[in-house]
């Protein structure tokens, strides 16, 4: 079934930091205080991690070998979905940064805008992820055959070792202690 158990446990993992980020926002807009340190923190995860890691394996290695495939109607509209919700979740991403650097240099107002923006993170995660998990991965995977399974797989390994899995789990497990 492979490649997608190693994309599902991320998917896992992103959500851990996505309950995290929801809890963070809370005592944000309760103590109206933006944590700058830790809003450095969730938007390098999201950027390195989900994004870069996650949706780059996805988009790099799974839709790109999708692409070469005679896909149904439903998952070929599924996969352009996903592409642009990747593409809307960098966007939140900027603005975050854009808002959190506008806090930073006194434009108190800006905190409703972080708080906001990291909100649509977390309603848009557990949505998104539901949907590879539940309505394409697992039923995308009998366009290949076990070798392509198989080299995927291989191409998903080397494509992790670009970046640090071990960094962002201490970070994970150090917020989730706190």
């Amino acid at each position: 079934m492979m490649p997608v158990g190693p994309l599902m446990l991320e998917h896992r993992f992103i959500e851990r930091m996505i309950r995290i980020m929801d809890k963070k926002i809370q005592i944000m807009d309760k103590e109206k205080k933006a944590d700058i340190s830790f809003i450095d923190t969730a938007v390098d995860f999201i950027k390195n991690y989900a994004d870069k890691r996650h949706h780059g394996k996805e988009e790099d290695i799974l839709f790109r070998d999708l692409g070469k495939k005679q896909l149904s109607a439903e998952h070929k509209r599924i996969m352009n979905e996903l592409v642009k919700e990747h593409i809307m979740g960098r966007n939140n991403v900027k603005k975050v940064v854009d808002a959190k650097e506008s806090y930073a240099q006194g434009n108190k107002d800006a905190l409703k805008h972080i708080t906001e923006n990291i909100g649509m993170l977390i309603k848009f995660y557990p949505k998104h992820i539901e949907k590879e998990d539940k309505h394409f991965f697992i039923p995308c995977m009998d366009y290949f055959t076990e070798q392509e399974r198989n080299n995927m797989l291989k191409e998903c390994e080397e494509f992790d070792k670009k970046l640090a899995q071990v960094e962002y789990e201490k970070i994970v497990e150090q917020l989730e202690e706190k």
